[in-house]
């Protein structure tokens, strides 16, 4: 283990002191407001969706940000080796085999902090949430000089994310100016993160690019263009999680991906490479990444922050049984924690299921823990975090609060929150 890949004890103690003792509110609720820029959809957000955000941040140690900013590099590189892409691309889609310039938008990677630092738990293609936590860490007061740095400021992000869209389309078309983007989910006003589609609308727009949010069925292709309303699509913002464009309510997304009638991203080639879960079997297979050349800091980089995934199989059954409380059990094209079960909560019926194929078995990374009251009242909640990333390179962090086995946005008290920097005991002390 290299010398510096764990946080330095000093440094863990202060982030974990304030993750467990520190229950400030850092949200400014009329700040908020004004950063979502319209009264009425703050308003909206809090009426139907009351859980969303937290009141209150997450603190992290510096070195465990870096750590995940270093994997994160690596599993990029690793992705781009021609190896890599043979063996991903094996147990993939057809529609994920074609090729394309676009690197794909908004990967999500998301870790669990325990006593040894950042564990990878899963990549997604279409990680949501990332505009909507910019505007929250504009609303968001440091409350402790511990605190040493606060969250990326919401014009610094959204610049970034609004440059990652227009270099895909560079990627794709070079110097033809992009004119028009739709905003792209199965029946958008009934989704949960709606509100952020519509921010995202209003976003391009203020940076002279026309959008709109659409429903895939509200498409036509032409034989050489995608078109909605009967004007041309140039890129579209992908939020479905049919991953391979396959459903037929799809057809005109899967012909402009197939004949590059319009830029896709996120896209079905950037889900194989990066997000589909048997990928994680294949980062933990050692002797195969130094065959592909990966080199030795980054297959020992993985190996410390990448928990120990197998593929499940039937003939493993007996084994992964006797096991499975050490086990968390994952479909490989799963999405939001959906038919993914802990060991410990698995019933046989339900394992059966999982032996039929199609699954992951990944070694449980217990989540770290952040304090809270809640209505008067001391409560535990789980975290992760998320890294929006895009071609390698780390955009914002995140936290997610929540109680029970996954992620849900159904924990009052719980929710999307800001990341606080944690350098050390010097950085300061927590104020009431």
């Amino acid at each position: 283990m290299r010398p510096d890949m764990n946080e330095p004890a000093d440094c863990k103690s202060v982030a974990a002191a304030l993750n467990r003792d520190c229950a400030c509110i850092t949200l400014d609720h009329a700040a908020l407001a004004a950063a979502l820029g319209d009264d009425a959809l703050y308003r909206e957000i809090f009426a139907t969706r009351p859980h969303l955000f937290s009141d209150s941040a997450v603190f992290v140690g510096r070195r465990h940000l870096a750590h995940m900013a270093e994997l994160i590099a690596a599993v990029e590189e690793i992705v781009a080796l021609p190896g890599w892409q043979a063996r991903t691309l094996g147990w993939a889609p057809a529609s994920a085999r074609r090729r394309t310039a676009a690197a794909g938008a908004f990967l999500g990677y998301d870790f669990h902090v325990g006593e040894d630092g950042p564990k990878l738990i899963e990549i997604n293609t279409n990680a949501g949430g990332g505009l909507l936590n910019a505007r929250l860490a504009a609303a968001t007061r440091a409350c402790c000089t511990a605190a040493e740095s606060a969250p990326r400021p919401a014009a610094d992000v959204e610049a970034a994310f609004v440059a990652m869209f227009r270099e895909e389309w560079r990627r794709v078309r070079g110097d033809v100016p992009l004119a028009r983007i739709a905003i792209v989910d199965e029946r958008p006003a009934e989704q949960y993160m709606a509100p952020e589609f519509e921010l995202f609308r209003r976003l391009f727009v203020q940076h002279g690019i026309a959008a709109v949010i659409a429903d895939p069925a509200e498409f036509v292709w032409d034989g050489g263009r995608l078109l909605l309303g009967g004007e041309a699509v140039d890129l579209v913002y992908n939020r479905l999680t049919d991953f391979a464009l396959d459903a037929p309510a799809h057809a005109a997304l899967r012909a402009a991906w197939d004949h590059d009638g319009a830029v896709i991203t996120p896209h079905p080639r950037a889900h194989a490479l990066y997000a589909d879960k048997r990928n994680l079997a294949a980062l933990c297979d050692a002797g195969w990444l130094a065959e592909l050349g990966v080199p030795a800091e980054a297959r020992q980089l993985i190996a410390e922050m990448v928990p120990a995934t197998r593929m499940v199989r039937a003939e493993d059954a007996e084994t992964l049984w006797a096991e499975r409380r050490r086990w968390f059990f994952k479909p490989a094209a799963g999405y939001g924690s959906k038919a993914a079960y802990r060991g410990d909560k698995l019933t046989k019926r339900v394992f059966e299921e999982i032996l039929q194929g199609g699954y992951i078995a990944q070694a449980l990374v217990p989540p770290s823990e952040r304090r809270l009251n809640v209505a008067g009242e001391p409560r535990q909640f789980k975290l992760d975090l998320r890294n929006y990333a895009y071609a390698g390179r780390v955009q914002l962090v995140v936290a997610r609060l929540y109680q029970g086995q996954t992620t849900n946005f159904r924990t009052p008290g719980g929710g999307f929150a800001p990341v606080f920097e944690v350098a050390g005991p010097a950085a300061g002390k927590m104020h009431a």
